[in-house]
């Protein structure tokens, strides 16, 4: 592309369509709901303290945790947009008790695709304007076209995925997504409502110097995870690193690819296997972290090859620059 004009979302899956192993009509279907859904949800985001949008909804999902209205509002708009789109037989939300089967137009459930999404992640910053985001994570389903899907269709490992991404509602918004092929990034123009190709071939840099963790749930901690994050904070070499902890995991994963760094939530003596879900937040973003460079690990195990169990499933989650993941990987493997 010349430097005077900058390819949008919908050329970009065109020129690249030769990427993804299925149909690019498929494909454009897809993400072309998402983009649809994220200019909605970032319209909404953007009115929040204006207008009755902030604030808890009264009811809490299925994890127990208070829903924020956004939560509500979110997860509606991308479960109708994406219901419309004739190419999802199944979604799978982390503010939906189960998952949600779709039948085709022809009503023979003749849709090959199931969604996995976290609606509004870090939406508990809602109410102090710090940046929240979504994370989808898209499969191919598993059980025969022509018949309703199952839960077996999202209970795939993260290697199985052929999209994911994620929407950042920040001081700009911006689509981050991968089919298998790289990671590109897309800033959305709020006067034109198009995205941009604003970040082309995303990679976590080798090496980072910032850590992202709860330092407030240290004491609660494998001992691992401690003694690591005590080498981080030592001087020497390269070190102290610089700690920058967002609480939304969009926002420090966003930031730690673009500068280098790791994001880490271990699991602990207070939430046992950690709070992130392997299906909404974890499998996602392991796939666009290895498609950028980086690594994600579960403690000993590759985030992408765990095969899920339930749909709302917890583990822990380590990811980040490569050499950062690997030298946490020498602490876990020396404090078992």
């Amino acid at each position: 592309m010349s430097a005077f004009r900058k390819q949008t979302l919908g050329e970009f899956i065109i020129e690249n369509q030769k990427s993804f192993q299925y149909s690019s009509g498929e494909l454009s279907k897809l993400i072309n709901a998402i983009r649809l859904a994220a200019k909605v949800v970032n319209h909404e985001v953007n009115k929040a303290g204006l207008v009755d949008i902030i604030g808890t909804a009264g009811e809490t999902n299925i994890q127990g945790e208070n829903q924020q209205k956004l939560d509500v509002f979110a997860n509606e708009k991308f479960i109708q947009t994406l219901t419309n789109r004739e190419i999802v037989c199944g979604i799978a939300s982390e503010e939906e008790d189960s998952f949600i089967s779709i039948n085709s137009s022809d009503e023979n459930h003749q849709n090959k695709y199931v969604v996995l999404i976290d609606p509004l992640d870090g939406s508990s910053n809602i109410d102090v304007n710090v940046s929240v985001g979504t994370i989808f994570s898209i499969y191919r389903r598993v059980t025969p076209v022509g018949t309703p899907v199952t839960i077996e269709d999202f209970l795939q490992p993260g290697n199985q995925q052929v999209a994911a991404g994620y929407v950042v509602y920040g001081t700009s918004t911006m689509i981050v997504y991968t089919t298998g092929d790289g990671v590109n990034g897309f800033t959305l123009n709020p006067a034109l409502g198009t995205f941009y190709l604003s970040h082309p071939n995303m990679k976590f840099p080798e090496n980072g110097k910032i850590y992202s963790v709860n330092e407030g749930n240290y004491v609660h901690f494998h001992q691992g995870v401690k003694h690591f994050i005590k080498y981080c904070q030592m001087e020497e070499e390269d070190r102290p690193y610089t700690s920058r902890y967002i609480g939304s995991l969009v926002s420090d994963f966003h930031r730690n690819m673009i500068k280098g760094g790791i994001y880490m939530y271990p699991k602990s003596s207070l939430t046992g296997n950690g709070k992130l879900r392997l299906l909404y937040e974890c499998n996602p973003m392991a796939f666009i972290a290895e498609q950028a460079n980086g690594i994600a690990i579960g403690g000993k195990t590759r985030i992408l090859d765990i095969q899920p169990t339930e749909l709302h499933q917890r583990v822990p989650f380590f990811c980040g620059s490569r050499k950062m993941v690997e030298k946490l990987q020498e602490f876990l493997d020396k404090y078992q």
